[in-house]
């Protein structure tokens, strides 16, 4: 990394990078425990946010507003612009104004000031500006530092996203992220390497694979990860891969219920293709009590919801129908029933995914 100018703030406080550091060396393969929350500086941020409720109308144009005043100042340090910056409050997204303040500003102090604000700031506002900072001047330096505070899944994962997704090779970085983030984090990491799908050799396999944790707002991407991997012909070629098939069970369980978030099942382009290549598999590789849930899910969402239009693609309907049959046959045998029962007793992955509608 390079080197990080200015004086750091007093020791007291912990900054939000060594929160996310720490909890990162516990857990270093997994999501932090509840996404790192809550922050070290939550009870501040509690009062700050009774005093002055969040406005997004203006709160872009405050920080943009600091942010110029700070570089039109040569001799003001990174500290001085946390202090104004901490008891503001700021858009935790992306916000153009933010970002044209910092492309007003001289390249190498507004990287200078992203990198101290994110490594000391102790107060999410900082590090938040910190971030949208960086994501308009980081080199391949900073990509560790972003990577970090970004572990911080619902307050940084998405400029965190944003950041690593224009450095240059940020897309390495950026499934690392995806493997330790959840909730809205995760959400936007997804998104990101959905638009590298075709330029970069790992991202298709993984979003065949880990893409989807389980969480209720797996609900915004699961059709889209089905579409730009053209999941329908990968689960049809995946042979034995038993876990892109209990993926794509997965991904079929999501859009059962994703209306209004996502592309739910019955207006896939690729629906009835997609569940005649997955639903042969689990016959082949054997029940389990995920690939039981998955299929009793399908099941009952076909049995409740009427068969696509017959005027979109000729025998269409006749495929749904025989698509639903096929589901209704695999969940009705005995065996199957047996193993889905011992899986519930056992809380197994049958309970895991009959929870999959939790929200982060």
């Amino acid at each position: 990394m390079s080197a990080i100018t200015g004086t750091p703030p007093p020791a007291n406080p912990r900054t939000l990078y060594d929160h996310a550091l720490r909890l990162h060396r516990l857990t270093p393969h997994e999501p932090l425990p509840r996404s790192g929350e809550p922050y070290p500086d939550a009870p501040a941020r509690r009062r700050r946010r009774q005093g002055h409720p969040p406005d997004h109308r203006i709160d872009g144009i405050e920080a943009a507003r600091v942010l110029d005043e700070h570089f039109a100042d040569p001799s003001a340090t990174p500290l001085a612009l946390a202090r104004r910056l901490q008891p503001r409050p700021v858009p935790f997204r992306h916000d153009e104004r933010v970002a044209q303040a910092v492309r007003r500003a001289p390249e190498p102090r507004a990287r200078e000031a992203g990198r101290w604000l994110v490594r000391h700031g102790t107060d999410a506002p900082v590090v938040v500006v910190g971030l949208a900072v960086l994501a308009e001047v980081a080199t391949s330096d900073d990509g560790p530092r972003i990577q970090t505070v970004g572990l911080l899944s619902n307050g940084f994962g998405p400029l965190a996203v944003r950041a690593l997704d224009r450095l240059p090779g940020g897309v390495d970085a950026l499934i690392w992220l995806a493997d330790r983030v959840t909730a809205w984090g995760r959400v936007h990491a997804v998104d990101a390497l959905c638009r590298h799908v075709d330029d970069h050799p790992a991202v298709r396999p993984w979003l065949l694979r880990p893409a989807l944790d389980g969480d209720f707002l797996n609900s915004y991407f699961a059709d889209t990860v089905a579409r730009v991997t053209a999941l329908h012909e990968a689960v049809a070629a995946s042979g034995a891969d038993a876990e892109v098939v209990d993926r794509t069970g997965r991904i079929l369980h999501v859009m059962t219920y994703c209306e209004g978030m996502g592309t739910p099942l019955r207006r896939c382009p690729h629906a009835v293709s997609l569940m005649e290549a997955h639903v042969r598999h689990p016959r082949r590789l054997g029940s389990t009590a995920e690939r039981f849930f998955a299929a009793a899910t399908v099941a009952h969402h076909l049995v409740q919801q009427p068969p696509l239009p017959t005027d979109e693609v000729p025998g269409i309907r006749e495929r749904w129908e025989e698509a639903r049959a096929s589901y209704l046959a695999l969940v009705d045998r005995r065996e199957w029933r047996e193993v889905a029962r011992r899986g519930l007793r056992g809380g197994g992955r049958t309970a895991d995914v009959a929870g999959d509608r939790r929200s982060g």
